[in-house]
């Protein structure tokens, strides 16, 4: 198991915070554009910003004299995260149009738990603790975004079908981010998503120029801050965390996104809410502390 540093909690922490108040971005950007639109229109923003990182770090290492990453490592792992990325987001998104908020909500937040269970079958150790941190989160879940009797329907399968693929999304990002450059391979997964994304939107939606300048700002921080920001601290923050531990950081989005509603939108939090807040963030304490081996 890998060793959970100060940097990654932080950087995967502040990826989350970000995540979070997206919540209200990506609510007003669908009132401009199809899902597909803003899906496409978002990554693809967000592998632009990072393209003038990519040419400063690559001058900067030239003259350092630090060797690239593996291109064709930083390739396929870029093209491999971005499926993942994308087709998450769209199960995701195309699961709320038939479903509710609240179990997708649930739904999606149970990758904390495929994560490690994932594990298990690619022979990885994971720690009692992380088992136990994972289960208090997914009743913080339950309690923060559960409020009526769970019944499986077509949105709730797609919902499924995202937790599983954004378990992934975890995994590949722990295979390929100690091998390649965690600036280029966010770029790259962002191109992949982004024109699938474009493809699908001209295929079977309508897209037009003047309702992506209406949304504009909504789909600017989706693009800019969400993908082009949070992922890249994502990948940079996993080098160093196991994927179990990131994925119950990361889970945290959802009590952000609760907050952020609480303070941005005026929607108050019920005391079932703040107690799934409290699980959540309790879960994410508990498998930061040290064995008790370790103390000894």
């Amino acid at each position: 198991m890998k060793n959970i540093s100060l940097k990654g909690t932080v950087l995967l922490f502040l990826a989350a915070f970000i995540w979070g108040i997206a919540f209200v971005a990506q609510s007003v950007g669908m009132d401009y554009m199809g899902p597909l639109s803003f899906i496409g229109g978002r990554f693809l923003m967000g592998s632009a910003v990072l393209v003038p990182l990519v040419v400063y770090k690559r001058k900067k290492n030239k003259i350092e004299n630090i060797r690239p990453a593996d291109a064709k490592v930083t390739i396929v792992g870029g093209i491999s995260c971005g499926l993942a990325l994308c087709f998450a987001s769209l199960m995701q998104q195309f699961g709320i149009m038939h479903t509710t908020v609240g179990k997708a909500g649930f739904i999606t937040t149970l990758y904390i738990i495929i994560v490690p269970i994932f594990g298990v079958f690619l022979k990885r150790k994971v720690a009692g603790k992380v088992w136990i941190s994972a289960v208090i989160a997914a009743a913080g879940m339950y309690l923060l975004c559960m409020n009526e009797k769970l019944t499986i329907g077509k949105g709730d399968g797609l919902v499924f079908v995202c937790a599983i693929l954004f378990s992934v999304h975890i995994l590949v990002i722990d295979y390929f981010s100690p091998k390649a450059d965690g600036v280029e391979l966010s770029c790259l997964q962002f191109l992949t998503a982004g024109i699938i994304g474009s493809v699908g939107a001209i295929l079977f939606e309508e897209p037009r120029i003047g309702d992506f300048i209406a949304g504009i700002i909504p789909l600017a921080y989706a693009g800019i801050m969400s993908s082009g920001v949070a992922y890249t601290l994502q990948i940079i923050g996993q080098k160093d965390m196991d994927p179990t531990v990131a994925s119950l950081i990361l889970s945290m989005e959802s009590v952000i996104s609760m907050l952020a509603g609480w303070v941005l939108l005026g929607q108050a939090l019920s005391g079932r809410e703040l107690l799934g807040c409290l699980l959540v963030f309790g879960a994410v304490i508990l498998v930061q502390l040290p064995d008790m081996k370790k103390r000894i």
